[in-house]
């Protein structure tokens, strides 16, 4: 008797993290467009590239998700667990270091974080550089309990390496548990 798609995800550790890992991160990247585009919140360079890792994770999860599903071979879950966790875990670092230059622990990138420079000449350029709002990468433009959107997005990419984690020990965990039946 075939199973259905639910009673096959449940039974499926590897699976089940895969799409949790896609669902968070989908919902992680659709909050920051929200900040960015309802709130109006505009991101410095540094949450452009703070995306980055969500950009990959996303669609490797879903690939991964399929996989398991599939019963694809283990080396290739395990490899695709492996690099949503490196991933995630260099996301981390960027938030951290972003959440760094926030609290002006460290210095960050010189163009959204050094010193502006002093414009002497007089002319439509000027007007126009005047004009322009530079989003800063060293001002939060949100907390919210005192962290950042830079330090969720340190404590989001944890838990998501972690749920990688997970799917990884898990897979290997049921192996193991049906060698020793």
């Amino acid at each position: 008797m075939r199973k259905s798609w639910t009673n096959r995800l449940r039974s499926d550790p590897a699976a089940t993290a895969a799409l949790a890992i896609f669902a968070l991160g989908a919902a992680t990247l659709l909050g920051a467009w929200y900040f960015e585009y309802v709130v109006k919140l505009a991101p410095c360079p540094l949450c452009l590239e703070e995306r980055l890792p969500y950009h990959i994770v996303i669609p490797l999860s879903a690939l991964l998700a399929i996989a398991a599903l599939a019963r694809a071979p283990r080396a290739l879950i395990t490899v695709g667990f492996l690099a949503i966790l490196i991933v995630m875990l260099c996301g981390a670092a960027l938030g951290a270091y972003h959440a760094g230059v926030e609290w002006r622990w460290w210095p960050g990138p010189t163009d959204c974080s050094g010193p502006l420079t002093d414009f002497t000449t007089k002319g439509p350029l000027l007007n126009q550089l005047q004009s322009i709002r530079i989003v800063r990468c060293d001002e939060a433009a949100w907390r919210f309990l005192g962290i950042s959107l830079a330090g969720y997005n340190v404590l989001v990419s944890l838990l998501l390496a972690a749920v990688a984690g997970f799917g990884l020990l898990a897979r290997r965990a049921k192996r193991l548990r049906s060698f020793l039946r």
